[in-house]
């Protein structure tokens, strides 16, 4: 979807969050009964609709999140869970052994547990698990975010292990089955493990980047104040 425009004017109503628009329009698609693609396109059409917003090429940035999201409309559970985190991601891979010979030239690697179709790799309190028996084609826009403590060194690391990197200005690259990785370092992202992770790591000395720490206070994720 494109990015979109804020609304002309200093009216609190006019001025009222996309994301709110996007949900009170939602709301009234689903008591239509419209499929979803219905739905996604008569939500661009009605925001464009309702009046050029603001000037050419200011692009929404995401807020803090707002307590709207917690109100449910009329049909729909008052009280639902929350999304915390991610425990682990599974890949397919046609051979364990390999794939772990495979990201052990990349990675320093320590294993939770291994059956004969499965291993399952420790990074503090989450993990990846490799599991036989891929069979569909190399992902596109699929893919996951794997952090690391050293994002340059991974880079390397990857080039000397012979492994092409996608283009892009990120460090983007498929393993030998056709799984996509994107590299991020873990001082440039919002993602945070607690002092007591890190410190059982050996990562004790790791910290966020300036940007990072800014993204955090302005989503009131951080406990320091401006």
């Amino acid at each position: 979807m494109r990015a979109m425009r804020r609304p002309n004017g200093d009216d609190p109503a006019e001025g009222m969050n996309v994301e709110c628009r996007l949900f009170e329009i939602g709301r009234m698609d689903r008591q239509s009964g419209e499929r979803p693609e219905e739905l996604t396109r008569h939500l661009q059409h009605r925001l464009d609709a309702e009046g050029d917003m603001a000037g050419p090429g200011r692009a929404v940035r995401a807020s803090r999140p707002s307590r709207w999201r917690r109100e449910r409309p009329a049909g729909y559970a008052r009280s639902v869970p929350r999304l915390v985190g991610i425990n682990h991601v599974a890949l397919e891979v046609e051979s364990v052994d390999d794939a772990l010979e495979f990201y052990g030239r990349i990675f320093d690697l320590e294993l939770r547990g291994r059956s004969p179709r499965m291993a399952f790799i420790d990074i503090g309190d989450q993990f990846i698990a490799l599991s036989e028996g891929r069979a569909q084609p190399p992902d596109r826009a699929r893919h996951f975010g794997l952090v690391v403590d050293d994002k340059e060194a991974t880079r390397q690391a990857l080039i000397d292990a012979g492994v092409e990197l996608q283009p892009g200005r990120g460090l983007d690259f498929l393993d030998p089955w056709g799984n996509h990785v994107q590299v991020v370092d873990y001082r440039d992202v919002q993602f945070t493990k607690t002092p007591e992770i890190l410190g059982g790591m050996g990562l004790d000395d790791l910290d966020k980047s300036d940007s990072a720490l800014e993204e955090l206070r302005e989503k009131g994720l951080s406990g320091t104040s401006g």
